[in-house]
């Protein structure tokens, strides 16, 4: 078959290639689509001279227009800031109560507090901050080191274990670990909580006893007589339904025997005052909102 020769229908040549007595067509590149071939590169020539474009190492062409997307998120950034002052001004110099009861400061609270939560506290507290195993539940009204506003905002900025200087800091000792105390006594001091505790747990009365006096000796320097805890050490109450790592048997066990170190960083330095005190505010109104 001759290269030359014409499709009778078409006009164009062929180009000598046939499939089972189909032939291809030398069709031409339709004119349109050389049309946009040069304008896409003649957008790509000025863009690479009108916008930053090529990589020169340490840096970048900067384009004739000198636009930068860091520089312009960051005038955004300082423009929502400049935005926000009044209103976060005049939070820090109001009291946590009279704040509380102001409504269109606290739908402001709402908005923003929802979305610094989310940034910087949901990783461990949960996005609704209803906590889970080792991280407290902070929609309630159950607080390690107190639910007082400005103890919640000293927490938030000095951290639990955090290295900070001002930190607050709590351990609950490896008894079994470290033979502080020998299984049995680990185990009569379980069942005797899990007797204080909301659950009531039923256990032999010669254990309790033996239980008791494990507490006494061992327990009730941090976690009261009664169990009730104590805030100041952020030692958890005993007597109620709220566990940090879980009530049952086997977890009380692995709390005695392993011990317990939780931490929570500092936000000092990480947030500022204003928004420390915003998150305040934030979890006192979602507790209050909860009741």
């Amino acid at each position: 078959m001759s290269v030359d020769e014409r499709d009778p229908h078409s006009g164009y040549k062929t180009t000598g290639h046939e499939w089972n007595g189909i032939k291809e067509l030398n069709t031409p590149v339709p004119r349109p689509v050389y049309f946009f071939l040069i304008v896409t590169f003649l957008f790509s020539i000025g863009y690479w001279v009108l916008m930053p474009a090529w990589p020169t190492g340490l840096s970048y062409t900067k384009g004739l227009l000198g636009l930068d997307q860091r520089a312009s998120v960051e005038r955004e950034v300082a423009q929502a800031a400049a935005a926000r002052a009044p209103w976060m001004n005049a939070l820090v110099r109001t009291p946590y109560e009279q704040a509380l009861a102001d409504p269109a400061l606290m739908a402001r609270v709402r908005d923003t507090g929802a979305t610094l939560f989310g940034d910087n506290c949901a990783a461990c507290h949960g996005a609704n901050g209803a906590g889970a195993p080792g991280f407290p539940n902070l929609r309630d009204d159950i607080w390690l080191w107190g639910g007082a506003p400005d103890t919640i905002a000293e927490t938030i900025r000095v951290g639990v274990n955090s290295g900070h200087a001002d930190a607050r800091v709590s351990q609950m000792m490896a008894f079994g670990r470290d033979q502080m105390l020998p299984q049995e006594d680990v185990r009569a001091v379980i069942a005797y909580v899990r007797s204080l505790s909301a659950a009531r747990a039923p256990a032999p009365s010669a254990t309790l006893t033996r239980g008791a006096v494990v507490f006494a000796n061992t327990c009730a320097s941090c976690h009261g007589a009664r169990g009730e805890g104590i805030q100041q050490m952020g030692a958890p109450s005993l007597i109620d339904s709220d566990w940090l790592y879980g009530g049952d048997q086997e977890t009380i066990f692995q709390t005695v025997w392993h011990g317990r170190q939780g931490q929570m960083p500092a936000w000092e330095g990480r947030l500022s005052a204003s928004e420390r005190r915003l998150l305040t505010l934030y979890l006192l109104d979602q507790q209050r909102r909860r009741q």
